[in-house]
């Protein structure tokens, strides 16, 4: 029997017609959300010049990601997930609707953009959370890793390509048409997304909302694999917020702006080769021991990354910390979706997102906080060697999930 090949196959798409919707579907989707990243700070930084009130936008929003990650879990596990996906994506394209039309006013409102930050954040988030819950049933567990790698490949590249478009379209017709553009983008993501099939969870008992997340975090205190698995994921969403010291290190190497630009596009880099080279990650003996490899390798990466005496070395490091960090998330996806029961999925999911905000949140402050007492290459060394000696210990320490086989 022949080995599966390095590569990714994409023969996904080809096979199942109801992915193939929702890969066309996110892909347009990320191209909008793109237009949309751009339109918003371009628009407050006119109106304000304050780079404060344009934090504030990424900030509500990223709070209104958090709660609608909790809660679109607890629905996704409550409601049919098919209805929710339609639902929150419609809701979405409302929001941007009211982004156009605030555009257009002789004198915008700053107070509605930030309340429609909140809105799009918390809907998005509540359709991105239906889609993870329902992806097994959509591509059938056996398919999961491949599925994750097609998803992240077009999260990579539509990220790439999006901000480009929308600093086009700024440019020649203003924010207005970012704002139109996304709507229409997310209206167009409704078409193939009719096509999905009635998902609908498992029967379980009625509870309080609330108290339904409880009973998610308590699942995921109490499964040790799946625990484990999020709390590694969190410890490396934490390493990638290195990039708040890029500037800072820069002028290790005196690189210029443009220089500065490759550690910024070093680490997607590294982490879209990964996505075409993991052909075989879904027939790993032992998933929870090459997750575990995977992330203290990719903390030794950004404590060696700093330490390089020559700019190109260094950049090296931050694509093999890019390519090692997407082996690894494609390793959680594909733990967290098998192990999981269906009833838990949207809870489960819900939470392991949000700790990709969180953990970036907390990285970010924790590394800003150590660049402030200590040379910025030292403290880059210093997090990703500590880092990597914990990543031993619970090595060491987590045998249920290092023993776990496919």
């Amino acid at each position: 029997m022949n080995k599966p090949s390095i590569l990714l196959d994409f023969s996904l798409l080809k096979t199942h017609a109801t992915f193939r919707a929702v890969f066309c579907a996110r892909f347009i989707s990320i191209l909008a959300l793109g237009l949309l990243g751009i339109a918003v700070p371009v628009q407050i930084q006119a109106m304000t010049g304050s780079t404060l009130l344009v934090g504030l936008s990424v900030t509500l929003a990223g709070s209104g990601m958090f709660v609608g990650l909790l809660m679109g879990g607890v629905m996704a596990d409550r409601y049919e997930r098919r209805r929710l996906i339609l639902f929150a994506r419609s809701t979405c394209g409302l929001g941007f609707i009211g982004l156009c039309i605030n555009a257009a006013l002789p004198a915008p409102s700053l107070t509605l953009i930030y309340l429609l930050a909140v809105w799009d954040g918390f809907f998005g988030a509540v359709g991105v959370t239906a889609l993870l819950a329902a992806t097994p049933a959509i591509v059938g567990r056996e398919n999961l890793v491949q599925a994750g790698a097609i998803s992240m490949l077009t999260v990579r590249f539509g990220s790439i390509l999006s901000p480009a478009i929308g600093g086009l379209v700024i440019a020649s017709g203003g924010v207005v048409w970012n704002y139109a553009l996304a709507a229409l983008g997310t209206g167009l993501t409704l078409i193939p997304l009719l096509r999905l099939p009635q998902l609908m969870p498992p029967v379980q008992k009625r509870e309080h909302p609330l108290r339904a997340l409880v009973s998610g975090f308590a699942f995921l205190l109490q499964n040790r694999v799946i625990g484990m698995v999020a709390l590694i994921g969190a410890l490396l969403t934490m390493a990638s917020a290195v990039r708040v010291l890029y500037p800072a290190l820069s002028g290790l190497w005196q690189v210029s702006a443009s220089e500065l630009g490759l550690m910024y596009a070093a680490v997607p880099l590294g982490a879209a080769v990964g996505a075409l080279t993991s052909g075989r990650v879904a027939n790993v003996a032992r998933p929870g021991w090459m997750l575990l490899m995977t992330a203290i390798g990719a903390f030794v990466a950004i404590g060696l990354f700093s330490l390089m005496p020559w700019f190109g070395l260094g950049l090296v490091f931050l694509v093999i910390f890019g390519y090692l960090s997407a082996i690894n998330a494609l390793l959680q996806y594909a733990l967290i979706q098998n192990l999981t029961p269906d009833d838990f999925l949207g809870r489960i999911n819900g939470l392991w997102t949000a700790q990709n905000v969180t953990g970036d949140a907390i990285g970010a402050l924790l590394l800003g906080a150590m660049g402030s007492v200590m040379l910025p290459a030292m403290t880059t060394a210093s997090f990703g060697f500590s880092a990597a000696v914990l990543g031993v210990v619970l090595a060491f320490a987590m045998r249920a999930l290092r023993d776990t086989v496919n």
